[in-house]
């Protein structure tokens, strides 16, 4: 009967609406292969079941009247300069759909900029929009190099951090995951990298990173899904799943796997 009741979600799923997936500031903001968190986002959605739909938003552009979640990515100093004034015009939205639990990733330049702030090697202080209680400071030294986490709710995270940022935790967020190398994660010197608010991931994980941690890749669709559609959503179109589709997902997870013990045996 449980079977047969998901089967039944699942044909009802195909007369509901996508899921409204968003890609905040592509064009300024997509550097280090972030785009590939997309792919990897839209490809499982599929697998499970659902319709995924990316919308691409930039400044001056219309925000979506429906969103189930938000990928942002990294960019250069003056990638973030470019956008940071829609960033701030667009705040309130953001937060509001933060405190609703839309589920976010948030990678590097926008992961400081969903914090208090950032400060820029000339001294120049650019407010973010404060739905990450974090802040950073950029200093001249540069952390590079393929970077191994521990994350309480998703075991082994592998990624690639580039940035000269300093990221400082306030007592409103939470580490994604712990490292154990000095120099490395948020600010080299806590051992904390990335940061968590409710359903809002921030992170200096390039890499890109959806693709070789899957359990994060499922965080968010399964987030987006069950609010939207209602809760044990996600859990039952994955029980629910055809046999090929069930598959290829367990392809992708042997291929996240392999890419993530390669990338942590080699420093970059």
């Amino acid at each position: 009967m449980p079977q047969t009741q998901d089967r039944a979600k699942v044909e009802a799923l195909g007369d509901h609406p996508p899921l409204q997936i968003l890609s905040l500031y592509h064009r300024d903001m997509n550097i280090y292969g972030d785009s590939g968190n997309i792919l990897s986002v839209t490809r499982r959605a599929e697998l499970y079941g659902f319709r995924p739909m990316v919308r691409y938003y930039d400044p001056g552009d219309a925000w979506p009247e429906r969103i189930d979640m938000i990928l942002g990515g990294g960019g250069q100093d003056h990638g973030q300069e470019r956008i940071i004034d829609d960033l701030r015009g667009r705040g309130g939205l953001l937060r509001d759909l933060a405190d609703q639990d839309v589920p976010m990733l948030m990678i590097c330049g926008l992961y400081q900029l969903f914090g208090h702030y950032f400060e820029t090697s000339d001294h120049e202080r650019l407010e973010g929009v404060g739905i990450l209680d974090v802040h950073t400071i950029a200093k001249s030294e540069r952390m590079i190099g393929n970077l191994v986490e521990q994350a309480e709710d998703f075991g082994r995270v592998v990624g690639y951090e580039n940035h000269s940022g300093l990221t400082y935790l306030g007592e409103g967020a939470h580490p994604l995951g712990m490292v154990t190398e000095e120099g490395r994660g948020n600010n080299g010197r806590d051992h904390t990298e990335g940061a968590r608010w409710k359903k809002v991931i921030g992170t200096y994980m390039h890499g890109s990173l959806l693709p070789k941690n899957p359990a994060i890749t499922d965080f968010l669709i399964e987030g987006a899904a069950d609010r939207r559609y209602g809760q044990d959503t996600f859990a039952q179109m994955k029980t629910a799943m055809d046999e090929k589709s069930r598959s290829e997902l367990e392809r992708l997870d042997s291929l996240a796997d392999q890419a993530s013990r390669i990338a942590a045996s080699r420093p970059r």
